[in-house]
């Protein structure tokens, strides 16, 4: 088996790879049979040289690899037929911009593999960059509310080394005693929590949080039954929340009467309720000044988010009685933080935990004849056809 890391092509760039040199040399020493080329590239973190140094082949032609990996969409133009790729494809959603992909994926007689779509037996994904959405978000969200009140000025997270580094600016402002409220507990919620651990700042219960007044910084990290509520007001489970969206309704309202930032860390799934709605943020008791929505799921369930912000420009403003954007400067503004590629601002950190993770799910299935259906679930297109998996996407590719 012949692995082939690839270029990152899309625009902007996108300085991530799926594998570091030093877990390449994890996989030779784990798999010593696989043989690896790494195309060459003057924009990824990881210099030429850093692979050439530990024995790896650096070169333009990766036609005589079996299987390719890379990290964002790869242009139609540049994808070579009858191969194995890994790439996140952003096509499972059926989301516009990549149906050609898709299309000529099919056409080309590629093996799609997503890494989305790399789950275990109970639908988990088992990998992904959601924890440095996180810790990058969580970090702006910070820079946000010190650019707001003009109280301190951090640099931007791609401008630092790592995520130590992140960390040691964000200890240098003194913050007022503000409240801060982060939804979600998977890997991006709790990337978020290991900012705001590291921080130093006090997490406390949400009946204290809702109730009491504090000297210092102090935040509360809650779940869909803290901040949805059933029509009927009837106290059930989580599992009748994921079964039952259509019957609740959100009750964060009592969150945004006490907080200061909102970080959005959550899954939102369909037919879940609007949680961070207008009327709640153009209320005469709402305080949340910063919105950190690394979710970023636009005309979603924070309705302050417009729009997916950008690196170069990752705030905007949000004027809650007219509902429209406003410069970020605006005395009426409530700043939102909506960017949607986070963790390419810590591609060192982010490239080096991906591989870690890709190591261990993914590449043992190539040797081991797939026991655990890895590949198989993660396939969606294959000898010119949607799998059976992803039948749903075939009105997509027809342009239904």
């Amino acid at each position: 088996m012949k692995f082939g890391i690839i270029r990152e092509r899309k625009n902007p760039p996108d300085r991530r790879v799926v594998f570091t040199p030093s877990e390449l040399v994890k996989l030779k020493e784990q798999f010593p049979q696989a043989e690896i080329k790494v195309e060459s590239s003057d924009i990824r973190i990881f210099s030429d040289e850093e692979y050439r140094k530990l024995g790896f082949d650096v070169t333009d032609d990766l036609s005589d690899c079996d299987v390719l990996l890379g990290v964002k969409e790869v242009p139609i133009d540049a994808l070579l037929p009858n191969k194995k790729y890994f790439f996140f494809s952003h096509t499972i959603k059926k989301q516009p911009h990549n149906k050609n992909l898709l299309v000529a994926c099919l056409e080309k007689n590629i093996r799609l593999l997503d890494h989305e779509t790399i789950v275990n037996e109970s639908n988990h994904r088992l990998i992904g960059f959601g924890r440095y959405a996180g810790i990058v978000g969580a970090y702006n969200g910070f820079r946000a509310f010190g650019i707001k009140y003009e109280l301190f000025n951090l640099p931007k997270a791609e401008t630092l080394a790592d995520k130590v580094a992140l960390i040691e600016r964000l200890r240098r402002p003194m913050l007022p005693p503000i409240k801060i409220v982060l939804t979600g507990y998977g890997k991006v919620g709790m990337g978020a929590k290991e900012i705001l651990d590291a921080m130093k700042i006090k997490q406390v219960s949400v009946e204290d949080y809702l109730t009491k007044t504090y000297d210092k910084p102090v935040y509360t990290q809650i779940d869909v039954l803290d901040y949805n509520k059933r029509k009927d007001g009837t106290v059930v489970s989580k599992e009748d929340f994921y079964q039952n969206p259509q019957e609740y309704v959100s009750d964060f309202e009592r969150f945004t009467k006490v907080s200061d930032i909102y970080i959005a860390g959550h899954f939102y799934g369909n037919g879940a309720p609007v949680i961070l709605t207008r009327d709640m943020l153009n209320s005469p008791h709402n305080k949340i000044k910063v919105v950190a929505d690394i979710s970023c799921d636009i005309e979603g369930p924070i309705e302050c988010t417009l729009r997916s912000s950008t690196i170069a420009e990752p705030f905007y403003g949000y004027y809650p009685s007219e509902g429209r954007e406003v410069d970020v400067n605006h005395p009426g503004a409530i700043v939102v933080m909506a960017v949607d590629n986070l963790p390419c601002e810590l591609p060192k950190d982010a490239s080096e935990g991906f591989g870690q993770m890709f190591l261990e799910h993914v590449i043992p299935a190539f040797y081991n004849n797939d026991k655990d259906g890895i590949l198989e679930r993660a396939k969606i297109t294959e000898n010119g056809k949607l799998t059976e998996r992803f039948k749903y996407l075939q009105d997509y590719v027809d342009g239904k």
